[in-house]
């Protein structure tokens, strides 16, 4: 005799969960696993699109859904439900299948490879690198990685690729260096990035350095021969002459500071304009200088992010 399947149950097929705790309590949400990303960068609208039953649980796999006053008193006695599953959408953790975790992390580390590959040169030729250059130098710093803490843990100190000394000392020891081990899935590849390119540039397993910026500033001639406005806290910058009177710095030559290579130079009219190629590093402070030293009439305009050269 065959066994017939309650009528009101119902089977989930291609199912990808969302969960938030909230009030102490958890709330899960059954979603389509292609539709989660889609919802919470924009590009799908239509919650009908998104969720598999339109209802919120306590365990989806225990078809238990979360009592009124549970939800009330988590998230307010005006959210509607709707209200809630999109809460829950766009700050709930996404649960994946083994498979699908190992593709988003496989994504993600070639977003991270190709974003590095995008940002870094060869400091000799300003040539890009390969990904699969950038690629395999990170796997040196990885299994480095990993090859120090063993080492670490017994006593002794080696490595193949060699830090770039900073000071008289020689650099920063190694333990205090940035370290690769690896991409991650709980961080953004732009920020995961940014950690690979210091790791590289520290470690310099290739040759390698932040492609240069390229600017245009532009600055009021009445304010380029005037001295920077907190002389004092500039002072200690730029030091002291031994009789103690201070190093007097116009705003001119605290621009051309922050430039590493001047491409052009004019005045025209009451503007000096100058185009030049800075560090990314340098960007922010030179344009909190230029805003505060102008009273926002001087301007910082971003040309290229990031100049390289191609290989042939």
């Amino acid at each position: 005799m065959p066994i017939n399947q309650p009528s009101n149950q119902i089977r989930l097929t291609n199912v990808s969960l969302v969960r938030l705790k909230k009030g102490k309590k958890r709330f899960e949400i059954a979603c389509y696993k292609n539709k989660i990303l889609e919802y919470r960068s924009g590009a799908e609208t239509d919650l009908d699109n998104v969720l598999q039953i339109h209802s919120v649980f306590l365990s989806v796999s225990k078809g238990q859904t979360a009592p009124t006053e549970d939800l009330k008193k988590a998230f307010g006695k005006e959210s509607s439900l709707d209200d809630i599953i999109q809460e829950i959408l766009m700050k709930g953790e996404m649960q994946v299948g083994e498979k699908e975790r190992h593709a988003q992390a496989d994504r993600l580390h070639h977003e991270v490879i190709d974003i590095v590959a995008g940002k870094v040169v060869d400091p000799r030729s300003k040539r890009v690198y390969t990904a699969g250059m950038i690629e395999k130098a990170l796997e040196q710093l990885s299994s480095q990685g990993a090859q120090q803490k063993q080492e670490d843990a017994h006593g002794k100190s080696s490595g193949t690729a060699t830090p770039i000394a900073d000071g008289e000392d020689g650099g920063m020891k190694k333990k205090d260096m940035p370290t690769w081990t690896g991409v991650v899935t709980t961080k953004s590849a732009k920020s995961q990035a940014l950690e690979a390119m210091k790791a590289l540039i520290a470690w310099q397993p290739i040759p390698i350095s932040r492609a240069r910026m390229r600017l245009r500033i532009t600055c009021p001639t009445s304010t380029l021969k005037q001295g920077v406005k907190a002389q004092k806290k500039e002072a200690k910058v730029e030091g002291e002459d031994r009789d103690g009177e201070k190093a007097v710095v116009t705003v001119k030559d605290r621009i051309l500071s922050y430039i590493e290579q001047v491409e052009t130079q004019d005045t025209a009219g009451q503007e000096w304009e100058i185009v030049g190629f800075v560090e990314p590093g340098a960007f922010k402070g030179l344009g909190d200088f230029l805003g505060a030293e102008t009273k926002g009439r001087g301007r910082v305009e971003v040309l290229d992010m990031a100049v390289t050269h191609e290989g042939d």
